[in-house]
């Protein structure tokens, strides 16, 4: 006997229907979260709002807090692959064109969207272990990857040879700091306003005697 094989429905296979019902969940996700509050926000609002069965969405979450996870994780991995990749492309080792490229890029990814920062820095703050754990990672890979690029100075003689483990993981602490304000500020801060001060900040900490 033959295993069953689930069959394309409209030309479109299970697996495409299932991804898109995922995409529309975390569109949701982002919506509401940043709108209702991560708290207020049921699960039922969460399928009415992606047009999808409760069945549905526990096929692919375990909870909101798994939807939440998601979004968080997938918001700072859209960011890192796009600065690595801009850094990757740039063929220089100077300091201040690295530097301004890798913060014009990763503000530039977590701004595009103005949900976003408020989603990362503000709604999936203190929630569950979980997504504190998941923070934690972020921030280490952050931080490894300016001080990476803080060693790439010092060897360069562009910065003073010494650590960099605790100033990047400081400087991480001010940015997503700058962040979460601009996603509150009203009016609205100019993101070449912030982008700005990240970048004079950033130099000014890995230049530092």
């Amino acid at each position: 006997m033959g295993i069953p094989v689930a069959r394309a429905y409209g030309g479109i296979s299970p697996e495409q229907r299932r991804a898109e019902r995922r995409a529309k969940l975390l569109q949701a996700g982002l919506r509401l979260f940043t709108s209702t509050g991560f708290a207020a926000t049921r699960i039922s609002e969460l399928c009415t709002e992606a047009g999808v069965s409760t069945r549905n969405f526990y096929e692919e979450f375990a909870s909101k807090e798994d939807l939440l996870r998601d979004l968080h994780d997938l918001i700072n991995a859209t960011a890192f692959a796009e600065v690595r990749t801009a850094l990757t492309e740039l063929g220089t080792d100077d300091l201040t064109t690295r530097i301004t490229t890798l913060l014009d890029v990763f503000v530039r990814s977590v701004t595009a969207d103005p949900r976003a920062p408020r989603l990362n820095y503000v709604e999936a703050v203190g929630v569950n272990a979980e997504i504190e754990q998941q923070h934690v990672r972020w921030v280490n890979t952050w931080a490894e990857f300016i001080e990476s690029e803080a060693l790439r100075a010092a060897t360069a003689g562009a910065a003073p040879r010494r650590s960099y483990r605790l100033t990047a993981i400081a400087l991480v602490g001010a940015v997503t700091g700058l962040l979460r304000e601009w996603q509150a500020h009203e009016p609205p801060l100019a993101v070449d306003e912030i982008a700005a001060e990240i970048r004079e900040l950033v130099l000014a900490a890995i230049t530092r005697p």
